[in-house]
């Protein structure tokens, strides 16, 4: 049996699997979604209600996975932006400093290859909206400073809506950097941060990949040449990100067909274009969700429909939300979720070293290129 189908004990924790190689996902999570309090009007759970519980860890460990982005900080919602995003860097150094057995902080791309040696999960602090850097760029510069030193690693300039920064996929102007935008690409530069490009429109995304120093990322994303739906990337993007050394992550999300209805099957493909497209040295994944799975999707799907329909009236949804689809592939989920994508790549006709490219090795590298000093 090959790497890919197979798995192996940690040389660092006895009885936690690996698949052979790191599993990084570019953006993911590590809570368990059935011990979150449920609330239609919640739109964004904040640290705080995420539970990292022994469950989630466990699973997380048995998946396989080496370390993953989360999300921490303002998204969207009324929270002050600023302040909230340094209450939800206290709450993850504290979740971390509290399992130092599971989990370590990832301030460079050697963190990553520790955990994976030692069977930890590296934790990669991680942004998805950027309006708490602020509106001057003399503070914009300070902030990006102190997130840096807080271990911030990954920041994504909009959600799907425009902010003072550039246009998100669901703005319709579909402008480009502001000069407040150039402004905080130059601070993430000079701080050696990733520069996330994921919800941003098609011209904020370009721009963003054209005047950046350093590469930039999709972190999570799927390909608009296989369904025409704004949170996906088109070609020009895909290719400028991967010819300027950057690094794209496959979601598994509704998006990936037009139907909302996606598939482990969507999931290959939307890979494979994207690797024909840029390349089998800039592709990954950033799964958008965790390792466990929802155990009641009866009760889900109920909680789901008054979600998206809140979503949509707050102006912070995307086109493919509906009330019928799931934010995640139901075939593609759960403690199994990377090994099984390792082996439809590898059905596909994939070998090892590319899949392992694939599911951890690229965003690791790209990591390389970007944190070292």
């Amino acid at each position: 049996m090959s790497t890919t189908s197979s798995s192996a004990t940690s040389p660092g924790r006895p009885g936690r699997r690996t698949l052979g190689f790191p599993v990084v996902n570019a953006l993911g999570g590590l809570e368990n979604p059935n011990a979150v309090p449920e609330s239609a009007a919640q739109l964004q759970q904040t640290s705080e209600e995420l539970v990292v519980d022994e469950r989630a860890l466990a699973e997380a460990h048995a998946s396989g996975l080496t370390a993953v982005n989360i999300t921490l900080g303002y998204t969207l919602g009324d929270l002050p932006p600023y302040p909230h995003t340094l209450r939800e860097l206290d709450v993850w150094d504290e979740i971390i400093a509290a399992r130092p057995d599971d989990l370590v902080k990832v301030v460079r791309a050697d963190d990553i290859r520790r955990a994976h040696a030692e069977g930890r999960v590296g934790v990669i602090y991680g942004f998805q909206n950027a309006v708490q850097v602020g509106e001057e760029p003399e503070v914009i510069a300070e902030r990006v400073g102190r997130f840096a030193r807080r271990g911030v690693r990954v920041v994504q300039l909009t959600y799907n809506q425009a902010n003072h920064l550039g246009d998100g996929s669901m703005a319709p102007e579909n402008r480009g950097l502001t000069d407040l935008g150039r402004a905080t690409v130059e601070a993430l530069n000079e701080h050696r941060l990733m520069v996330d490009l994921s919800h941003s429109g098609e011209n904020t995304c370009l721009e963003a990949a054209r005047v950046s120093r350093q590469p930039v990322s999709i972190n999570h994303t799927g390909c608009r040449a296989l369904a025409d739906l704004p949170r996906n990337k088109t070609d020009e993007e895909l290719r400028l990100v991967a010819e300027r050394g950057g690094f794209v992550g496959v979601y598994f999300m509704p998006f990936l067909t037009l139907s909302g209805h996606a598939g482990a099957a969507d999931v290959v493909e939307h890979i494979v274009h994207a690797v024909d497209v840029c390349g089998e040295d800039a592709v990954g994944i950033g799964t958008d969700g965790p390792v466990t799975a929802i155990d009641d999707l009866d009760a889900y799907r109920v909680l789901l429909a008054d979600q998206v329909a809140e979503r949509a009236r707050a102006g912070v949804g995307a086109a493919g939300e509906r009330s019928d689809t799931l934010p995640f592939v139901e075939d593609l989920r759960g403690v199994d979720q990377f090994r099984d994508l390792a082996r439809l790549l590898e059905q596909r006709g994939y070998g090892e070293e590319r899949i392992a490219k694939i599911m951890g090795g690229n965003f690791l590298a790209y990591a390389d290129r970007v944190w070292a000093p």
